[in-house]
């Protein structure tokens, strides 16, 4: 029972990752790969402040502007030097395995005793404490997304996605809102880095690599099942992706109880998302 509860509280620390993920793909319709390194940012970036040393909550929200930094860069290549979204996010992020190494000196940083986030409520259970504080987190962060865009900041960004030249028209500039966008996005996703280590007592310098797919794989399966549910409000889509990224780490460990070995995850992983893609795009669920 334990075990899924580790696995449950790692999949309330990847919400983040999944939420955005969901902004850059299917608000903005921008495959950012940028995510590979900006996981790994947030959490190389949390374990040199945590270990200065920095209060853990002042570390953790400092990972945001890191983030974000990563995303206004990825952003900037694409619109301003006119570079495809999808090699933007690929030069950002082999850039970012650089920056992550000459940020933490090393591959590897173990937290073991370093304070982290979770240290912060006293006198209980050591799971109970940890899933209140990540619970807390999801709430607090889901909240602020789906109040962001149900915002008028927020509907422009919807409709950048959907259709660029008609907010080009009502004389918003487009590029400006990919890039804060995209900002959010990675900001969101180095928070998820900066959960995870604290999680796990480590950052590595290859965490980050194929994240992104964990992340598609929440927003298809989120995608998928609020498909079933006639509503136009965006309320939905970003619940379902929230569940879908706790739903898939449960999964994950799951296959790993039934014995498969750890090398088979990533294969199990891109299946997943490569069916419900398949789901999604032939309209199963709808039906």
């Amino acid at each position: 029972m334990e075990f899924y509860t580790v696995a449950l509280l790692l999949g309330l620390a990847f919400v983040p990752l999944a939420l955005g993920i969901f902004l850059s793909a299917k608000v903005f319709n921008i495959p950012d790969i940028t995510t590979d390194g900006s996981f790994t940012l947030g959490a190389a970036c949390f374990a040199v402040f945590i270990l200065k040393p920095m209060h853990p909550i002042l570390a953790t929200l400092l990972v945001l502007p890191v983030g974000a930094l990563a995303g206004a860069a990825t952003g900037l290549i694409h619109t301003k030097l006119k570079v495809n979204a999808l090699l933007s996010g690929i030069l950002v992020m082999t850039a970012l395995y650089s920056v992550n190494l000459l940020i933490m000196e090393r591959s590897n940083i173990p937290l073991i005793g370093a304070g982290n986030i979770f240290e912060q409520v006293n006198n209980a259970d050591f799971l109970l404490k940890n899933m209140f504080i990540a619970v807390l987190i999801v709430v607090m962060v889901t909240g602020l997304i789906i109040w962001l865009l149900k915002t008028d900041f927020g509907l422009t960004m919807r409709a950048a996605g959907s259709n660029e030249n008609m907010i080009e028209a009502q004389g918003v500039n487009p590029d400006k809102i990919k890039v804060i966008g995209l900002s959010i996005s990675n900001a969101l996703v180095a928070l998820s880095g900066c959960l995870v280590t604290q999680l796990q007592g480590f950052v590595d310098i290859n965490m980050g690599i194929g994240i992104v797919i964990a992340g598609l794989a929440s927003v298809m399966m989120g995608e998928a099942i609020s498909n079933r549910f006639k509503k136009s409000s965006i309320v939905m889509p970003v619940l379902m992706v929230v569940f879908a990224a706790i739903l898939f780490r449960l999964f994950i460990a799951f296959i790993l109880a039934q014995g498969i070995e750890q090398v088979y995850v990533k294969l199990f992983t891109a299946a997943l998302v490569l069916v419900f893609l398949s789901v999604s795009k032939l309209n199963f669920i709808k039906k």
